[in-house]
């Protein structure tokens, strides 16, 4: 596994004020099955100022977001002591995952977009780090039909969304109060294409409010879709929360983690004997949730994870949740 680290670091200047952004390339993976070339990335970018992230191959995949202060030095200059002396200051935006996942650029601007205040009078920072992977896109138009295939393998969801998060895209012979809304959202997207579409090697969405709820009434939407073409022997595991399982491969194979997750995306998956309010938020997403499960089982021939909050963290507080892996066996 070759890794790559390298640093750059640029300084604007705007209005008299000065905006800080800090872009360190961390490390290029390449997984052993072929499938993915991962680069993990971290953004730094003072507040009230434009967060860009980018892909120049494959799609964003945000594995952690937060907003606050833990160096006394970045987006410091000029700045007086009193707002920059609390480095115990962060919370995380869960708005970055949800805006910028499946896109292959992402421009966010940061002033108002994290809410509460985590720690008034201090200047704070946006730190976002994200890993490109490479995915097949859809994007659709209101009224059409989506059409998402793989040649060798079976798809497998990874955003989905009905909504509208750019001023562009499906915009042509549109007014533009049709399109001023960027922060339209459908709830349900991601778990009806899921279900619709994972396992198959052809499929078909149709872009419609009939079928998605509509997020943003008098906003033309679009549906953008991106996903995976997995090896036709995937492994699955759904882990309850609190419960332990084991990802196994046969004598002479090792683990290639595809997909993970912990959270809750629909439910009906461990649902027994849980009352109704554990089970309704159904876009609960544990940001670094590959991430983790790789560093325990990939290159492994067999490893154990546990589903707790002890593990992953908790990114949804009063939901049951559990854990979703998709893995295939390979040559180390």
């Amino acid at each position: 596994m070759d890794q790559l680290i390298r640093g750059y670091i640029h300084t604007f200047y705007s209005d008299s004020r000065i905006m800080f952004s800090l872009s360190v390339l961390l490390l290029t993976l390449v997984l052993l099955n072929s499938r993915l070339l991962i680069s993990a990335e971290t953004v730094v970018t003072c507040d009230g100022f434009v967060q860009y992230l980018s892909c120049g191959t494959g799609v964003i995949s945000v594995q952690s977001a937060t907003y606050g202060r833990t160096s006394g030095q970045i987006c410091s200059v000029g700045r007086p002591q009193s707002q920059i002396s609390n480095t115990w200051c962060s919370i995380n935006v869960p708005m970055i995952f949800k805006r910028c996942n499946g896109l292959r650029t992402c421009g966010l601007n940061t002033q108002g977009l994290s809410t509460p205040d985590p720690c008034f009078g201090t200047y704070k920072y946006y730190t976002t780090n994200y890993i490109c992977i490479t995915a097949e896109t859809s994007v659709t138009c209101h009224g059409g039909y989506g059409y998402l295939k793989c040649k060798h393998g079976k798809i497998q969801i990874n955003t989905a969304n009905y909504g509208r998060t750019d001023k562009t895209t499906c915009s042509q012979g549109r007014p533009s109060q049709q399109l001023q809304n960027t922060n339209c959202f459908s709830p349900n997207a991601l778990d009806f294409v899921s279900k619709s579409c994972n396992g198959l090697e052809i499929c078909e969405v149709y872009a419609t409010h009939m079928i998605f709820t509509d997020p943003c009434f008098g906003t033309y939407k679009y549906l953008a879709i991106s996903y995976f073409c997995l090896p036709h022997r995937i492994h699955s595991r759904i882990v309850c929360e609190h419960e332990t399982s084991a990802l196994t491969c046969e004598h002479g194979t090792v683990i290639h983690i595809q997909s993970a997750n912990y959270g809750r995306t629909d439910s009906s998956t461990c649902s027994n004997g849980r009352p109704p309010a554990q089970l309704s938020k159904t876009d609960c997403y544990t940001l670094n949730s590959q991430t983790v499960v790789a560093s325990r089982c990939e290159g492994k021939s067999s490893c154990s994870i546990l589903a707790s909050n002890s593990v992953f963290s908790d990114p949804c507080v009063g939901t049951f949740k559990y854990l979703n892996i998709s893995y295939s066996c390979g040559s180390k």
